[in-house]
């Protein structure tokens, strides 16, 4: 098949756009996939560890199971919370029983994703309801669930993605860091059908990238040991006192010499929070290598402050908040388009 050029404008039937590329558009471009990291050959990596909340020395993400006989010397690497066994067997199937009934749509990078929520322009900063509804009743459950999560104390599902990463498709994302305008500070995954594992690296780019000025708009909802804060309640969300408070989490975190690299593993049944430095210091991404057979995961994400009570635009999430306490049969609900 002969060549065809790349470019930002060009239109893939298998999701793909840019400089994004899966097996499907690589093998019919004759196109290169890009080492966004060069992982192995120049940098220190290291493992985390959910038993003792340290990273240790290592590539292979699944030696956390080899706790607490590690080598090596630790590393404190800060704002990572895993659950293991977040989900039961059976939770997991009926999970993925109601996912697999609903219609799937491309994505970039050879993933297939269901997006529930509102529709986000990052540039502009506007959000729009879209077709957004309410969530997929069979996964209410998950949400009810994280109630008994502490570092989930209040979190208010706004968005809930389902992402599916196939080998066969070379399915993969790249490093990058969750929108800070809109989405807030703790990330939340739920891991399904497969181990994997998130590979995170510091980031040391643009702020103006990611929206990343926003952060010192509005206040942290954790501190760094991942307490959830309460003393800020009665507090006006614009106060200077939270940036002091978001300065001393970032600065007592591990400062590594950016040419570092930090393995999550996400096991399967898993919950994943990401927060505090982890959140808005580093990028992740999950490599190509690291999927070995079909996994899928369900995403969620909590509005910044600034789209909560007494926040400024409290009076816009509002809308959407309530929204989202909508849970429909599945056969109803559109995702967004």
């Amino acid at each position: 098949m002969p060549f065809r050029p790349i470019t930002m404008d060009t239109v893939r039937p298998c999701g793909c756009k840019g400089i994004r590329t899966c097996l499907i558009c690589e093998q019919e471009c004759g196109i290169t996939k890009k080492d966004f990291l060069g992982l192995q050959q120049d940098r220190d990596v290291y493992v985390y560890c959910p038993w003792c909340n340290k990273a240790w020395p290592g590539w292979d993400a699944f030696t956390y199971k080899e706790h607490p006989n590690h080598n090596g010397t630790s590393v404190v690497f800060s704002g990572i919370y895993i659950q293991l066994d977040f989900l039961s067997v059976a939770e997991e199937e009926s999970l993925i029983k109601g996912i697999d009934e609903m219609t799937w749509e491309q994505s970039q990078s050879g993933r297939r994703k269901q997006n529930f929520g509102p529709k986000c322009n990052f540039k502009k900063k506007r959000l729009k309801l879209g077709s957004f509804k309410g969530f997929p009743a069979f996964t209410k459950f998950v949400q009810e669930k994280f109630k008994d999560v502490d570092i989930l104390q209040g979190y208010q599902t706004v968005e809930q993605c389902s992402l599916e990463y196939n080998p066969i498709r070379g399915a993969s994302i790249d490093p990058h860091i969750d929108d800070c305008w809109v989405w807030g500070e703790r990330i939340v995954t739920v891991n399904l059908l497969a181990d994997s594992v998130l590979t995170m690296t510091q980031y040391h780019g643009d702020h103006n990238r990611y929206n990343l000025l926003d952060v010192d708009t509005y206040p942290p909802v954790l501190n760094q040991e991942g307490k959830v804060i309460t003393e800020y309640e009665n507090t006006d969300c614009a106060g200077y006192e939270f940036f002091q408070h978001r300065n001393t989490i970032m600065d007592n975190s591990l400062k590594l010499d950016g040419t570092d690299v930090v393995r999550v593993p996400m096991p399967r049944r898993s919950l994943l929070v990401m927060y505090g430095p982890a959140r808005y210091m580093w990028e992740h991404s999950v490599l190509r290598e690291d999927i070995l057979q079909r996994r899928v995961c369900l995403a969620y994400r909590e509005f910044t402050p600034t789209y909560l009570e007494r926040g400024k635009l409290a009076h816009e999430g509002h809308v959407f908040l309530n929204i989202a306490r909508n849970f429909l049969d599945h056969k109803h609900v559109d995702s967004i388009k």
